[in-house]
């Protein structure tokens, strides 16, 4: 239980300061690389949301500049954390992945009945065989698999490759305007580097609390999606400033991490599908309010989010004609309107489809779902 000298953290107070950690307080003046670096990673079950995650953050972000990075391999696209694809440093694909290995061997464990028979230290041998001689597609991986295995289950050979092998996409998928079908390789033979050793989980608990905190070992629990982390909080606890949230959950953070007033200016910014900001917390209404609660969703479909004072207020949709539209869950002054309008109108000139030579247009209705 949270002791009562700790001091409290009320809701918008963990909201400015998990805005200033993901940089969405004001844009930073930082480089794209060094950004998915401090995040940790950008998720990226589609191609573009890494490319809207970085606009939404840093002053003066290009696509070319990401895209520039996935080219040269200093970034790649891999299953990491939470069993999704993210995209990572050349580092920390190279390091985080080995440290979630062991939920990524749990995950094989629930398709077992389809890999009866199946020897899954061979599978990864001939899986790796099979991609680094050139890169796959699933659907041949699969295939290849099945010459050895013909009576496993199809989609359960697929999962124990993706689980058992650390697989990137090579490019151009993921090269904002050229990508790809998804072709898989080794993250070794990628980078042309060996595995590197995992990363130590207390330093990945500082860099998750530098980027997403102030945060419970719940929070950071379902980010990794790891476990039984607790007793690496209390290892690092004489390290850490403690609080408490206004339910009495103790809260851990980095003592000189910003944590700006609760009334701090927080603009209006437009997030991709899955952004890490929504995804990355078990208690998530430091960002979304009771009334916002499920309404960024369709089935297990993530639509496009729209923060307002810090929180989510709306959604979006990018459409032909460089024209965007904003479905708002409130009302909003016309001053407030108008600066949503603003970031819209910017949004459509530096990531939008059209010449980029025009304003834009942004409508304010109903996004059909």
């Amino acid at each position: 239980m949270a002791s009562t000298t700790h001091p409290v953290l009320d809701t918008r107070a963990l909201n400015r300061a998990t805005l200033a950690r993901q940089l969405l307080l004001s844009r930073a003046e930082m480089s794209a690389r060094d950004a998915v670096a401090h995040l940790l990673g950008l998720q990226a079950q589609n191609v573009k949301p890494p490319y809207f995650q970085l606009h939404a953050r840093l002053a003066g972000f290009r696509p070319a500049e990401l895209a520039g990075l996935m080219e040269s391999r200093e970034v790649v696209r891999m299953v990491t954390l939470r069993s999704t694809i993210h995209t990572h440093t050349a580092h920390d694909a190279l390091t985080l992945r080995p440290l979630v290995q062991p939920a990524r061997d749990r995950e094989v464990n629930a398709f077992r009945k389809g890999l009866v028979g199946v020897d899954l230290e061979r599978l990864a041998a001939r899986a790796r065989a099979f991609v680094e001689e050139e890169p796959r597609t699933m659907g041949e991986i699969r295939e290849e698999l099945l010459r050895t295995w013909p009576d496993a289950d199809p989609q359960s050979l697929s999962v124990a490759a993706r689980c058992r092998l650390p697989l990137v996409q090579v490019t151009p998928r993921g090269v904002w305007g050229r990508s790809g079908a998804v072709r898989l390789t080794t993250v070794e033979r990628w980078l042309g580097e060996s595995g590197g050793e995992a990363q130590r989980i207390d330093d990945v608990v500082l860099r998750y609390l530098g980027a997403f905190g102030p945060a419970s070992v719940k929070d950071m629990q379902v980010w990794a999606g790891l476990t039984r982390l607790r007793e690496v909080f209390q290892r690092l606890r004489p390290r850490l400033r403690v609080f408490r949230d206004e339910n009495g959950v103790e809260l851990f953070d980095l003592p000189d991490a910003p944590r700006p007033d609760a009334d701090t200016p927080a603009p209006p910014r437009f997030l991709p599908e899955f952004d890490n900001l929504l995804l990355s917390h078990a208690d998530r209404s430091r960002v979304v309010t009771p009334e916002a609660k499920g309404r960024t969703w369709t089935g297990n479909q993530s639509h496009p989010t729209l923060l307002v004072d810090g929180f989510l207020a709306g959604l979006w949709r990018m459409g032909a004609g460089e024209v965007l539209t904003v479905e708002l869950f409130g009302t909003h002054s016309a001053a407030v309107r108008e600066e949503i309008a603003a970031e819209g109108r910017a949004l459509l000139a530096e990531m939008g489809d059209g010449p980029g030579d025009g304003p834009g247009d942004v409508r304010f209705g109903s996004i059909h779902r």
